[in-house]
């Protein structure tokens, strides 16, 4: 059994890190991205996302800088996504130094960009980002742009079309629990789990270590992620995998 892995999530806007709340991003959290991944290098992260929220694709070079910095300093898979639409793209971030792209909305759109990017660069390169919300009859109804466009698909029959077209892995978020500190969505981690086969990565939620453990345990997905949390505890990677290990999972 592959061992679980735990994964901090930067959320940027032109650049900056900055706190999510049911994909509300208003507070920065760090002026420069670079400072968090230092941290994260220290405190025992197994990979990073990062991912880019700027409202406007008008100035793509800055999130290109941004990855090509980290790149440079980061000592773990890194993982990026946002405003991705096309081959090119995939190709342009992983030359900059990405080792995977996490696709969402484009993915949703036109299916077959998944199977074009996992053709040419690897089905391991290509994570499928998933956002669902609960709707009003308590289904996980997948959204898109930035979690603003319902399309009345369930996230688990989007999960198998997006593995059966060739993604490597699932990035799974409840918009319900983002930044709500009240822990994982279980249920919909759940779903999902039951669906697929490739590994699924699950966010949204986290404010305790037991939450991530509950992730794994309940949840039962193959790693377990958090933004908010990370970025205001000391030593906070070391710290949840030593309270993950002490719970009994096989951690990295």
């Amino acid at each position: 059994m592959l061992k679980k892995r735990l994964i901090p999530v930067l959320i940027l806007r032109n650049g900056q890190v900055v706190q999510s709340l049911r994909f509300t991003h208003t507070n920065v959290i760090h002026a420069r991205a670079s400072i968090a991944v230092d941290f994260f290098n220290k405190w025992s992260a197994d990979e990073i996302v990062v991912l880019d929220v700027t409202r406007e694709n008008s100035n793509r070079q800055v999130f290109y800088d941004v990855v090509q910095t980290l790149s440079k300093q980061c000592f773990v898979p890194l993982t990026v996504g946002g405003w991705i639409d096309s081959a090119a793209e995939v190709r342009t971030l992983l030359e900059r130094g990405a080792d995977k792209v996490t696709i969402n909305t484009q993915a949703y759109l036109r299916p077959e960009l998944i199977t074009e990017c996992a053709n040419i660069f690897g089905s391991q390169c290509i994570v499928v980002s998933i956002d669902a919300r609960r709707d009003a009859g308590g289904r996980h109804e997948v959204c898109i742009d930035r979690g603003r466009k319902r399309t009345g698909t369930p996230a688990e029959a989007w999960a198998l079309q997006a593995q059966e077209r060739g993604a490597g892995e699932i990035f799974l978020t409840s918009i319900d629990k983002d930044g709500s500190r009240e822990g994982y969505d279980i249920e919909l981690f759940n779903k999902v789990v039951d669906a697929v086969a490739i590994p699924i990565i699950g966010f949204g939620g986290v404010s305790t270590w037991q939450h991530l453990v509950d992730g794994i345990v309940a949840g039962r997905v193959d790693a377990v992620s958090a933004a908010n949390v990370f970025h205001y505890t000391e030593h906070s990677t070391r710290h949840a995998k030593e309270f993950m290990r002490k719970a009994g999972l096989d951690v990295r």
